[in-house]
């Protein structure tokens, strides 16, 4: 069978994990990489093994033998790339968020739809076997009707003063940090597994560090530690490090997340629970393999990631037997799994079912965050906008 050839925009930590999911998929290859100047991306391709290196993405768009391009490159970008992709035909999976603005992100929902090219955006959490059992038990009202949505999405790596990175500037990481870069996963990941919209919203935001350190020389997003030596310069800092927000969904079930890049020991913790009216249910990403279940009137119950055990929806998710856990890798590559089979099956995304997120999810994300950032500003309820124009 021809493999799917594929090239990377990006080189920086998300870059390579991608290129690491694809190749766990067998039936898809990555033969080309492109980097910020030509010296760099050489190396990058050599470390990684890839063929061809591009020092201008422009370059790689140009190439015939790549079909599908993964845009890993920051914010700013994502955007104006993610448009070139499109007119140049090639199918297209973009990292989060999908652009500055709902206004933008509805112009590439529109190209790609006129264009005919498979749409994705990396909203990875959904594709986590226990989230994909987790949604199948909604379905089936297995917990009741639901009461309400709530939970959080934790870190820790921007908790001191010296923490800095190319996100903190909004002309890059764009004017919503914290909310788009982490709020945009949870709000994703709960319309995914609840099936449904959030509509209206209540903000508040806060830069809890309200100044800080730049080091002369930046390392990557998940660098390592600075050396005594280093010399820093005061920025002030415009993009929240915190938010808590109240959420309405489309059939009048509440909600409250809170989201922080601040919260000393938590790396990387996106938990959510759902409360029935039967039973409850929650989910903890740093413990992906375990489904708490809630009851009244009988012992709570821990539901571990078993093929065994799973609806039969949500086996295809989970590739080993019971106690063989599978974490955020493993989604990355259920991600690539799906993206790729729909491409490889010929499907077409606005008649077919998207087993993954599409410039549609992408587009209701950027309407979220950009309700979040108006509540704020206006310290009141802000309906999502432009929701009604796609369908979940």
């Amino acid at each position: 069978m021809k493999k799917i050839k594929v090239g990377v925009i990006g080189t920086g930590f998300i870059g390579p994990t991608h290129i690491e999911a694809i190749r766990r998929i067998g039936f898809a290859e990555v033969v080309a990489i492109a980097g910020n100047g030509q010296e760099s991306a050489e190396q990058k391709a050599a470390e990684l093994g890839i063929p061809k290196a591009y020092g201008d993405y422009r370059d790689l768009l140009k190439d015939n033998e790549v079909e599908v391009v993964h845009n890993c490159t920051p914010n700013h970008l994502h955007f104006p790339i993610n448009k070139e992709i499109i007119l140049a035909g090639k199918h297209v999976l973009s990292e989060k968020p999908l652009a500055m603005s709902s206004e933008e992100s509805a112009e590439l929902l529109a190209l790609a739809k006129e264009h005919n090219v498979v749409h994705g955006v990396c909203f990875n959490y959904r594709q986590f076997p226990i989230v994909k059992q987790f949604a199948s038990m909604i379905k089936k009202e297995q917990l009741g009707k639901v009461n309400l949505v709530h939970g959080s999405y934790l870190q820790d790596w921007m908790l001191y003063e010296t923490d800095y990175n190319w996100r903190l500037a909004p002309e890059v990481g764009g004017k919503s940090r914290t909310v788009a870069d982490i709020g945009s996963h949870w709000c994703d990941t709960v319309q995914y597994v609840t099936g449904k919209k959030i509509v209206e919203v209540f903000a508040d935001l806060a830069t809890v560090i309200p100044v800080r350190k730049k080091p002369s020389s930046i390392g990557e997003t998940f660098g390592g530690q600075l050396s005594a030596d280093t010399v820093y310069e005061d920025i002030p800092i415009n993009t929240e490090d915190y938010a808590s927000v109240l959420v309405r969904f489309e059939d009048g079930t509440r909600g409250v997340f809170t989201v922080s890049q601040v919260s000393a020991g938590r790396k990387n913790r996106l938990s959510f629970e759902v409360n029935g009216s039967q039973q409850s249910a929650h989910w903890n990403q740093e413990e992906p393999e375990k489904l708490w279940i809630g009851h009244r009137d009988k012992p709570n119950e821990i539901l571990m990631a078993d093929p065994v055990l799973f609806a039969d929806e949500a086996k295809s998710a989970i590739h080993h037997p019971g106690g063989h856990n599978e974490g955020w890798p493993d989604a990355m590559k259920n991600m690539m799994i799906n993206f790729y089979s729909f491409i490889r099956d010929g499907k077409d995304p606005h008649r077919n079912e998207t087993p993954f997120a599409t410039f549609e999810d992408g587009h209701i994300s950027m309407c979220i965050i950009d309700a979040i950032l108006h509540s704020h500003e206006q310290q009141k309820w802000v309906k999502v906008e432009s929701i009604k124009e796609v369908s979940l």
